[in-house]
């Protein structure tokens, strides 16, 4: 990186190093790429102690997210009957063949469908790891898929060696040096 842009990183993390960032849709798009690009620059950029608001989140869970609305929205009809299983069951139905209709880049196909409505809970940003229902930390990619991250480093401590010089994100690193430190310290006490 020239050095007038490790400059401008520098001086930009000078200005927000302490502060709380918010945006819309920044949980998943402008941080993560914020803290791509610093950590680039040499600056160690961390989110740990800090907040982080996205007003896309917020509108989401503030409007209505129900059946009746997506029935009305996709389908232009008011759901009659709501919350009885049958009125229920058909406008689930009616919506995902909207859905089908509308939006091209949907597949009509189960493993696509399941793959695309799922969310998962990650500790980096790209989503190479993931937590699992116990709230440890899990690779969600390769040959390792689904395993315990520090499992997986205590057993085989040349894969770290590996992630860190494989072409991966710079925060997925950090997350992985973080997670290794902490079962390092962890094995002292």
């Amino acid at each position: 990186m020239p050095p007038h842009l490790n400059r401008l990183a520098k001086e930009i993390h000078s200005w927000i190093k302490d502060s709380d960032l918010g945006g819309f849709n920044s949980n998943r798009f402008d941080i993560p790429l914020l803290a791509e690009e610093m950590l680039r620059a040499g600056v160690d950029f961390d989110m740990k102690n800090r907040q982080s608001i996205d007003v896309q989140t917020i509108f989401h869970k503030m409007e209505q997210r129900t059946l009746s609305a997506a029935f009305k929205f996709y389908c232009d009809r008011s759901l009659d009957d709501a919350h009885s299983a049958e009125a229920d069951t058909m406008a689930t139905y009616e919506v995902l063949k909207a859905q089908l209709d509308r939006y091209e880049n949907l597949e009509n196909d189960t493993t696509f469908l399941a793959d695309f409505s799922s969310r998962k809970k990650i500790a980096d940003f790209a989503g190479f790891i993931a937590y699992d229902k116990d709230g440890d930390e899990c690779f969600s990619f390769g040959k390792h898929n689904g395993k315990k991250v520090t499992e997986i480093l205590d057993k085989e401590p040349g894969y770290f060696g590996w992630l860190l010089s494989a072409d991966f994100p710079l925060y997925t690193k950090k997350v992985l040096t973080a997670i290794k430190l902490r079962a390092f310290n962890n094995k002292l006490h």
